[in-house]
């Protein structure tokens, strides 16, 4: 599941992914996720934030935050 998320967004914790999608970008990822969880025992949770996400968003700590939306080179 987490390699699946890692296609649409970048891991922020353990379990928790960050991803920026337009409507058919999440819909093709809520599909493919239901098909990998046993929802006996697993949940997901999708946050909408909406167009002024950037400033919905507030980081504390160690791991340096990462503008999603520009290019990544690893």
């Amino acid at each position: 599941m987490a390699k699946k998320c890692e296609d649409f967004g970048i891991r922020v914790q353990n379990s928790v992914f960050e991803c920026v999608l337009d409507a058919t970008q999440l819909k093709k990822l809520e599909i493919e996720l239901e098909q990998l969880i046993d929802p006996k025992v697993d949940s997901l949770r999708f946050y909408k934030l909406g167009n002024n996400y950037k400033f919905k968003v507030k980081h504390l700590g160690a791991k340096q935050t990462i503008d999603v939306e520009e290019p990544l080179i690893f």
